[in-house]
């Protein structure tokens, strides 16, 4: 990586922060769910309902994805990717803030949880603009050969924020005593997220305007219609790829990283100290793995390094899996091992950029990228609840069956590949 500027390792930084920060306050809302769900809804509401209820708000985030992306990424294509870089993480910054301040139902009674929503929707929206739109800012700096290494590097900072979330969690659980966490300890992860959101606006500001943007602009190239509209109608080969992309990286990022360590919990008996502490292991390698894998992506071309990675991943999935059954000590070394090779999602964000045009760029990658992300992403954990009574081996099993995908889109883009380079 010798050839990358100053400037470029200057952008790659302070984007993969500021996505690791504002991922930080999508996520932070799920570890603390179950003191939301006692604060937040009447105390005489059945136990289960209230979790329904609090799980479902943080589920609206997602559905509130796609609409936030297009729109930001309709002004990323004729406005600038800058604004919208920045008016992305300013937007998840205030209402995570604001939901550590908000009183709670005992003070002003069914306006909190409504009041939550509407938070969430918010964060939901500025969400879609920031993944896709810091895939591109970052593809759209650095020449054409580090494009992978720079998307890798920005996805295992988004990754980044499951791992800090988790750690001041954890920090926050450790210092409070229950009676403490429900009065006020539960407010501080939400007001640290914003004022880490508002401090990454601060930073953003000294990033500059995307080269490709810039000469569009200079060309006047702009889209001379609504991106959206060229994007369905001349693109759908591209909307078809990335969309099948985002299903084996939701399903791979939820199953191995989010729902893993409850579920070893339940089937092994893995005590939740244990089970998170190597989940924490496991997204730090989660984040190294992206940065490796979106590097080979440069050096030995995308379709081959996602088909080799993903036969890697199905197999330390596996090996995971069976593993705690005969050796639950083994714990740490099998979940590294496994979220190291989750980390083949780094491949996919830069071949997601480069399969549309710069005019409608921003639009194409945004929707194609939001929609199934809140299908796939709001659908996996429920299949794979639901097929756990019939298969206790279901996370695993449906992992293995989107590596199979994963490892057939690999070599589409292999074969392209070559028909491009005759």
């Amino acid at each position: 990586m010798s050839d990358l500027s100053r400037n470029d390792y200057r952008t790659l930084t302070l984007a993969a922060l500021g996505g690791t920060l504002e991922f930080y306050d999508f996520i932070i809302f799920v570890f603390f769910a179950g003191v939301i769900a006692q604060l937040f809804f009447p105390p005489d509401m059945p136990e289960w309902l209230r979790q329904t209820q609090t799980y479902g708000i943080f589920a609206v985030g997602y559905l509130a994805r796609p609409l936030g992306g297009i729109i930001m990424a309709h002004f990323g294509d004729l406005l600038g990717r800058k604004k919208m870089f920045m008016l992305s993480i300013f937007l998840m910054a205030i209402p995570t803030l604001a939901i550590g301040l908000l009183p709670t139902y005992a003070s002003i009674g069914i306006a909190a949880p409504l009041l939550l929503l509407a938070l969430r929707v918010m964060q939901g929206a500025a969400i879609g603009g920031e993944v896709p739109g810091a895939w591109v800012f970052v593809a759209e700096h650095v020449p054409q050969r580090h494009v992978g290494f720079a998307c890798g590097t920005l996805t295992a900072g988004l990754t980044g924020g499951i791992l800090l979330g988790s750690l001041v969690a954890t920090a926050v659980n450790r210092s409070y005593d229950p009676a403490g966490l429900l009065a006020e300890g539960w407010r501080l992860p939400f007001i640290l997220g914003g004022v880490f959101g508002l401090v990454s606006v601060w930073l953003r500001q000294y990033l500059h305007e995307t080269p490709v943007f810039r000469e569009m602009q200079a060309r006047q190239q702009l889209a001379d219609e609504l991106p959206l509209k060229t994007v369905v109608r001349e693109h759908r080969p591209a909307i078809v790829l990335t969309m099948l992309m985002t299903w084996l990286l939701s399903a791979a990022v939820v199953v191995m990283i989010l729902m893993t360590p409850t579920l070893i919990q339940k089937l092994y008996a893995i005590p939740a100290v244990t089970a998170l502490q190597a989940n924490s292991v496991a997204t730090l390698f989660l984040s190294i793995g992206c940065i490796v894998f979106g590097a080979l992506a440069d050096r030995f071309s995308a379709g081959r390094v996602l088909a080799l990675g993903c036969i890697a991943l199905g197999a330390s999935s596996w090996l995971l899996y069976q593993r705690l059954g005969v050796a639950p000590d083994d714990i740490y070394m099998a979940y590294a091992l496994c979220g190291f090779f989750v980390g083949v999602i780094g491949v996919i964000p830069s071949t997601a950029v480069q399969a549309f045009p710069p005019v409608v760029r921003f639009s194409g990658l945004s929707f194609s990228y939001n929609v199934a992300y809140a299908i796939f992403g709001g659908l996996t954990p429920v299949l794979v609840s639901r097929l756990l009574p019939l298969d206790a081996l279901a996370p695993v099993h449906y992992m293995l069956a989107l590596c199979v995908v994963g490892v057939g889109l690999g070599l589409y883009l292999r074969r392209r590949e070559l028909l491009i380079s005759q």
